[in-house]
């Protein structure tokens, strides 16, 4: 992780957008600009037609795929590029987040305000399911970028103070908190907290903060992966363990 690095990407993409008169304006939304920027500075290895595709980044036969979403996006990609190079998807997720709203009608934007919700590396596990199969390619490595952010969103919802289904607008990156690297299946391990010894979805979602039913998807990877076994039921919910 080098921040410096990181900074001056930022830096970099927000000055090219000031001169373009706006957040978000330049066609690539401006976090994945920043993270493409920081993983390869010189953009000569940017979007480069590889195998009938455009890969975000490639260079000396190494593939980086800079994903915030829809994983099951790439699985056409991954059908391709992994037999023939080292591919590393890259996902940001937002660590602490301040939100500033936009009134399309006036173009005001509001102050910031800190969202209480805290990002964790454990969210990759909802992506990760769409691409299940391809996750024991020795071809195939993971980096999760923890990044403060500060997200632009639309006044454009259903509810009164139209907040509640609005729209995304942008995330401006402000601060690179943690990088985590998943190169082999052994790093999968990190993801099993260490205070749980025989334990189920429930004792899993409470010590990596996510919801049951993405306890339960990330348990299913984990077993998928080797990482954790099956030691048998309470009731109709499975028992697990962590391999030796």
């Amino acid at each position: 992780m080098d921040r410096a690095i990181f900074n001056q990407a930022a830096a970099k993409i927000l000055s090219r957008e000031h001169e373009n008169h706006g957040i978000g304006t330049l066609g690539e939304k401006t976090l994945h600009a920043v993270v493409k920027n920081y993983v390869e500075p010189e953009e000569d290895f940017h979007e480069v037609p590889l195998e009938g595709y455009v890969a975000d980044i490639y260079r000396e036969g190494q593939v980086f795929e800079i994903q915030t979403a829809n994983f099951n996006t790439m699985r056409a990609k991954l059908e391709t590029f992994l037999p023939r190079y080292h591919v590393t998807i890259v996902y940001p997720v937002p660590a602490t987040k301040w939100l500033r709203w936009i009134d399309e009608e006036t173009g005001e934007v509001t102050d910031r305000r800190k969202s209480p919700k805290k990002g964790t590396p454990y969210e990759i596990f909802k992506e990760l399911y769409k691409i299940k199969s391809f996750l024991k390619n020795p071809n195939l490595s993971l980096c999760i970028l923890l990044i403060d952010v500060e997200e632009y969103r639309l006044l454009n919802g259903w509810s009164q103070d139209r907040k509640k289904g609005s729209c995304r607008h942008d995330r401006v990156p402000l601060e690179l908190v943690e990088e985590i690297h998943v190169d082999c299946l052994e790093d999968y391990r990190m993801f099993v907290p260490p205070q749980l010894e025989e334990f189920g979805a429930r004792e899993y979602a409470k010590a990596s903060k996510l919801t049951v039913k993405r306890a339960q998807t990330a348990l299913n990877i984990l077993h998928h992966l080797g990482v954790v076994k099956r030691t048998g039921k309470e009731g109709r919910r499975y028992l697990y363990e962590v391999v030796e």
